[in-house]
């Protein structure tokens, strides 16, 4: 369902707008496109940092690991 609601935007974002706005049929079709991809673009960015601070947070066990499989490989 679409809700239609009112923006205000700088004239040189939507002069901008405009000068991209090629396949996309209209300027609220390319904006929720953008916005759509920006949402995606905060969603992995916050995985990622949850990611890291369990890698962090097991990082002295994730390394003792990797020595104690080293000592597991044969010399070339």
């Amino acid at each position: 369902m679409k809700v239609k609601t009112s923006i205000t935007l700088s004239e040189e974002v939507l002069e901008t707008i405009d000068l991209h706005i090629g396949k996309y049929r209209s300027r609220s079709e390319f904006l929720e496109t953008a916005a759509r991809k920006f949402i995606a673009q905060l969603v992995r960015k916050e995985a990622d940092r949850r990611d890291l601070e369990i890698i962090n947070r097991r990082a002295d066990s994730l390394n003792a690991e990797a020595e104690d499989v080293l000592t597991y490989q044969v010399p070339l």
